[in-house]
């Protein structure tokens, strides 16, 4: 069973922000297999679903970003598979990617991003899939911390909607033709 994990922040004021399009893209993927990610499990809500005919648990850890690897490792953990590491797939922003943007990888450092440096701290391995989606405006950010907490701008939001639909076919085509075909479908 493959796991995969959103990244992001916990708490309705976290909601729309920059930092929690993975927690989004999980919403939409459970939406779309007529699931919900509502039960609590690992320092997360976790969900069961059917995606392209594999059998997933779609996961939104509670544990805030910078101790993602907390949970993601108990889920790891309390999975049926030997070598459930080899199953993850981790969802999460990209400040260094332009607005919209979506890059996936079979493995890979943490560019930065607090989350994924989490994880692969308490793994011990960056052998995962990663999903990231960018969130690089067109202007110089000179507050990163603050800027991916901000919230998406009214503006914005139409354009949220259409990469999270871009992102979820991303995701449904690793499960469906692994990740080299879709990496060279959407990269």
């Amino acid at each position: 069973m493959r796991i995969i994990v959103g990244l992001g922040n916990p708490g309705s004021e976290y909601a729309w922000t920059r930092h929690n399009l993975g927690f989004m893209l999980i919403d939409k993927l459970a939406e779309d297999a007529g699931a919900s990610v509502k039960r609590r499990e690992c320092r997360s809500l976790v969900g069961g679903a059917v995606i392209e005919g594999k059998r997933v648990k779609l996961a939104k850890p509670q544990t805030f970003m910078n101790l993602s690897g907390e949970a993601v490792a108990c889920l790891i953990a309390k999975s049926d598979s030997p070598d459930a590491g080899k199953s993850l797939i981790i969802i999460g922003d990209d400040l260094a990617l332009p607005f919209g943007t979506i890059r996936l990888r079979a493995r890979g450092n943490a560019g930065g991003h607090n989350g994924l440096k989490s994880i692969i701290a308490t793994l011990g391995t960056n052998e995962f899939i990663r999903l990231r989606i960018g969130i690089q405006p067109e202007h110089p950010v000179s507050d990163a911390k603050r800027f991916v907490l901000d919230e998406f701008p009214k503006a914005e939001r139409p354009a949220v909607k259409e990469i999270l639909e871009r992102g979820a076919e991303a995701v449904r085509a690793v499960l469906r033709d692994g990740i080299a075909k879709a990496m060279s479908m959407f990269n």
